[in-house]
């Protein structure tokens, strides 16, 4: 009885190794795939608060409708080169107006409150 078990005993160790290996590596790829789903519903959520917001009035010119007078004509500040190398690149900047000329972006609609038409008793 006695000479069977020590023939068990490196079966044990050995099949254990083999077992250990398989769970840690069934784990880890459980692991990787629920990351994945968290980061895709994420993702997910993302794309749905961004296609609910509303367009935002951005010039061609990257500047807010807010920074645009009722003619049109944008008073923001930009960085305007002043000087180049040899290879056409700026190497200097001043500040200078905006020379865009018109907003054409999306009007913001103001908010609306509507009186409920049925009364609701």
């Amino acid at each position: 009885m006695g000479g069977w078990i020590w023939a068990l005993v490196p079966a044990v160790i050995v099949g254990g190794g083999w077992v250990g290996d398989n769970v840690r590596g069934a784990l880890k790829t459980r692991h990787e795939r629920r990351m994945e789903l968290q980061q895709a519903a994420e993702r997910r959520q993302l794309a749905l608060d961004a296609a609910n917001r509303p367009p935002e009035p951005v010039c061609g010119c990257t500047h807010h409708l807010a920074k645009h007078d009722k003619q049109g004509k944008c008073h923001e500040v930009v960085e305007a080169p002043t000087a180049w190398d040899a290879d056409r690149k700026p190497l200097r900047y001043e500040a200078r107006p905006c020379n865009c000329q018109q907003y054409v972006g999306p009007e913001p609609l103001g908010t609306v409150f509507a009186q409920e038409i049925v009364d609701p008793r």
